[in-house]
This record gives structure tokens, sequence and C-alpha cells, in this order.
């Protein structure tokens, strides 16, 4: 494993390690509470995270089938297994680049981009549950670059709401929430 992908699932297990700390609160829940994600309420935010983990995974393979599975019905206590199943699946020996719909991705921005998701994700359901706990700002400091890097333009108003503005000496957690278009 290249050094670059040892850093990247490094990374991939903190933000997991937040999330799933979040994840505790979902059982017992309303699936049906509003999230910072437009448009999803908290049950198709953790379908997504559920679909998501299954790419992810896939992904230590070399490639990823494309269309993404559509939503299906979930526990937590799946999504916590998929979660240790994907850092397990990123933890050996794995390709330097996956291919997902016919363009090559290096596996340790592949993974990095993991990391960003899971952790912005996590972020979203404890806003839904009413109790996130602030991103580590650490965790936040390194998944910056990696959400400049994925994040433009073209994103914008379909996948991200606009970016806020934010001083920057802000900490670390709010220009990544920020950048992302999370107030």
């Amino acid at each position: 494993m290249t050094t670059a992908l040892t850093g990247a699932v490094e990374l991939l297990e903190r933000s997991l390690g937040y999330t799933r700390v979040i994840l505790a609160g979902v059982p017992g829940v309303d699936l049906d509470r509003r999230t910072p994600c437009r448009d999803w309420n908290l049950g198709q935010l953790l379908a997504h995270m559920d679909d998501g983990l299954d790419a992810f995974t896939e992904a230590a393979g070399g490639a990823v089938a494309v269309p993404a599975r559509g939503w299906s019905p979930l526990r937590v206590e799946r999504l916590q297994e998929k979660a240790c199943a994907l850092l397990g699946a990123w933890s050996g020996r794995r390709p330097d680049g996956v291919d997902v719909g016919g363009a090559v991705i290096q596996s340790d921005l592949l993974v990095l981009t993991a990391a960003l998701e899971i952790t912005v994700h996590g972020w979203d359901v404890g806003q839904a549950l009413g109790s996130a706990p602030r991103i580590p700002q650490e965790l936040a400091a390194r998944l910056l670059p990696v959400a400049g890097q994925m994040v433009d333009e073209v994103d914008r108003g379909v996948r991200f709401s606009p970016p806020h503005t934010l001083l920057a000496l802000a900490p670390a957690d709010q220009r990544l929430l920020a950048f992302l278009g999370r107030a």
C-alpha cells in the first residue's frame, strides 16, 4: 500500500469513528426528521450512507458498478457492520486506481472522498438528531483540501448548496461545513 493510501485509510478510520458515535443515537428516532441535506429526511440520508458504504467497499476491488443501487431498508447496526467492512477492505493490498463508470480514480483520492462523505453525513445525522458533536479540528483540517478538490461549481445546486462565507480564522470544522453549503 502506498504512503498516500495508508494516510487516506487512517483518515477514513477517524471519520468512521466520529460517525459511529453519532449513529448510536439513531435507534428509536423518527426517520422522517429533516436533515441539512436539502430534500432528504433522516431515513433517506441513512439509506444514502448505506449505499455509499457499499460503493466505497466495492471500490477496494478496483471497480464500482454504475449506476448505484437504489434505496434499501436499513438498520443502524448494518451501517456499523458495513463501516467495519469498508475499513477492512481498504486495509490490505489494494489497487492504485479504481474504475468508476469508465473513469479511473486514484485509490487514495477515492478513500479520502469516502472519509469526507462519511464525516459530513455523520454530522448531518447528528444535526437531525439535535446532538451533532463538532467534527474534530484535525479531521476537518485534513478534509478541507479534499472538499476543495472534489466539489466544484458544477456540484452547487445539485449535490451541494452554495458555500457560506466565513472568516479565514474560523475553526476548520466550520470552514469545512460552510464550504459544503452547511450552516
